[in-house]
């Protein structure tokens, strides 16, 4: 049995790799008026023969999907996952957030929004994806325009926050000095350029700001917290009192 079992996996994270490749090939077919066999094989490092049976399944699934010879494939007009619809002003804004983002300091961050605004590119309509994709290439952030990635932390805080998850991080302080936390966050805030975490810190037995460049590393723990029972505004009123008495 055990044979056997090893014996399939290979054959089971080739049905999970091709399942989420076809995900993919749908998105990207939604958020696109036009991919060729070649681009999505370069993009998915697999054959244009790999990507030909991919779309043979999609189609077969009941997508419509309009092959033009010569040119690629698209998807029938009207045809959207999920049922939501944007209208250009919306759209206008979410691109131009977009640029905004893109010299966000997290990483994390980066992918998780580029990411959704992918998906939300899928499900426009043609005319207004065109105006959007125009947008996008007529809009320009030059506020940190070198900008460099300083973490890579904030989706897996924000996870932590909002599922009440206690929180293990190697910090390194301004002066150098590094320590090791457990941690119950409270809230985030993004100030001069770099995120901050607010959390309740378990070795000063009080509130506590991180800033999420210096994190070195963390896990996040299965051990849960009760939620913090004061408002932020409380805390930033507390916070004040502490600095201007």
């Amino acid at each position: 049995m055990r044979g056997k079992t090893a014996n399939q996996r290979p054959m089971i994270d080739n049905d999970v790799k091709r399942l989420s490749r076809l995900t993919a090939i749908l998105t990207l077919l939604q958020s696109k008026r036009l991919l060729t066999a070649t681009t999505l094989a370069s993009k998915f490092s697999v054959s244009n023969r790999t990507i030909y049976r991919d779309i043979k399944v999609l189609e077969q699934a009941g997508v419509p999907i309009i092959t033009e010879e010569g040119k690629g494939y698209s998807l029938m007009e009207g045809y959207r996952i999920p049922p939501v619809m944007f209208t250009e002003s919306e759209a206008n804004a979410l691109i131009t957030a977009e640029q905004i983002i893109l010299k966000n300091r997290d990483s994390s961050f980066v992918t998780e929004y580029s990411g959704a605004i992918n998906k939300i590119k899928s499900i426009l309509r043609n005319n207004t994806r065109d105006k959007a994709d125009l947008l996008s290439n007529r809009i320009v952030n030059y506020q940190n325009f070198n900008i460099e990635r300083t973490s890579n932390h904030l989706t897996s805080i924000q996870m932590a926050l909002t599922n009440l998850n206690k929180v293990q991080l190697n910090y390194c302080s301004a002066d150098n000095n590094e320590t090791k936390r457990m941690i119950e966050p409270f809230a985030l805030y993004y100030a001069q350029e770099n995120w901050v975490l607010i959390a309740w810190c378990h070795l000063r037995n009080a509130y506590r700001e991180f800033r999420l460049d210096r994190i070195q590393s963390l896990v996040i723990l299965n051990e849960k917290f009760e939620a913090h029972k004061i408002s932020l505004q409380t805390y930033f009123d507390s916070y004040e009192k502490k600095i201007y008495p």
